[in-house]
């Protein structure tokens, strides 16, 4: 990749944004991210090479001014519940930015877009709002006459992931626990081979006008997950499935819990498993290799830690 070129990030203070600035960072690129409240990137501050700027990302103009001197945007902005504010629905964060990414570089004149969609997302034939959406703004985005390449992960792993930490958060608070959607299956695939797979894609004309699945090595079930992070904290649980019945009335309970750990649509989101028909991650990384190194420690420091040292050699 050349160092030359100007990337702007939407979602770039959120778990792959803050990968993806690091590896870029590593690469000289400068790049610049976008939020709508300052005070979410203030982990990039330390970062080199990043710039940070307070935009409205809905706001076709302003997100147009933002754009002007760019040469690439990289879209990874996604909600796995709705919210209230602007922004907060499926429809709003998803297919709704699409919408205003379209317009916003065209009027800025950048012609390269990555966006970071779902595996099996699909806007006709989806369970859920959530990958109705998805799909919706990928169709978009890929309809619109602009250089774009559709990225669609698995379910992405990680130090400081809301996936593997939410499950060793829940199994160390409760004896007993109760698993909806056990048999659903997923391929973990890790944050650093998603960033490396981004990158990638900016550098491969080919890529344009396609979609991209990507994937871990390994094929598991949720319980398998669930037992897998037990086993990983030395603890031991009873794991027990919930039929749909009561992983329904589950969703809808714990909709009304702060932070929605779990939802109806989530339910729904469920109901297709996370896997590749054919995989396009290169050299995958396994969750054995990288989950056990931070598993029980609930924040992003040791990512951060490498990203200061890397501002103190660049200083």
């Amino acid at each position: 990749m050349s160092s030359s070129q100007k990337i702007c990030l939407l979602g770039g203070s959120g778990f792959v944004g803050t990968e993806l600035a690091g590896q870029l960072a590593e690469q000289g690129s400068a790049i610049k991210v976008l939020s709508r409240d300052l005070r979410r990137l203030k982990e990039l501050r330390v970062v080199p090479t990043v710039s940070i700027a307070q935009v409205d990302p809905y706001d076709q103009s302003q997100l147009a001014e933002a754009l002007a001197d760019q040469d690439i945007v990289v879209n990874l902005v996604g909600i796995l519940n709705e919210s209230v504010g602007k922004g907060g629905t499926f429809e709003e964060a998803h297919a709704g930015l699409a919408d205003s990414i379209i317009g916003a570089a065209k009027a800025a004149g950048v012609s390269r877009i990555i966006q970071i969609g779902a595996l099996h997302a699909n806007a006709d034939d989806s369970p859920s709002e959530y990958l109705t959406s998805k799909g919706r703004a990928a169709n978009q985005l890929l309809e619109s006459g602009l250089d774009v390449t559709v990225v669609c992960p698995s379910v992405i792993f990680g130090a400081g992931d809301s996936f593997f930490n939410r499950f060793a958060n829940l199994l160390r608070a409760m004896p007993i626990m109760p698993l909806a959607c056990a048999d659903s299956r997923f391929a973990p695939v890790y944050v650093g081979d998603v960033a490396k797979a981004i990158i990638a894609a900016i550098d491969d004309p080919q890529s344009i006008g396609k979609t991209i699945n990507l994937c871990g090595p390994e094929v598991f079930t949720l319980r398998e997950i669930v037992q897998y992070t037990a086993d990983t904290l030395n603890i031991k649980r009873t794991i027990v499935d919930l039929p749909d019945g009561l992983a329904k009335f589950q969703a809808l309970v714990m909709e009304m819990v702060p932070g929605r750990p779990f939802s109806r649509d989530n339910f729904n989101s469920l109901q297709v498993d996370s896997v590749c028909e054919e995989c396009d991650t290169p050299q995958p990384t396994p969750i054995g290799k990288v989950v056990p190194t931070y598993l029980g420690h609930m924040n992003r420091q040791s990512r951060l830690q490498q990203y200061r040292q890397l501002a103190r050699r660049e200083s």
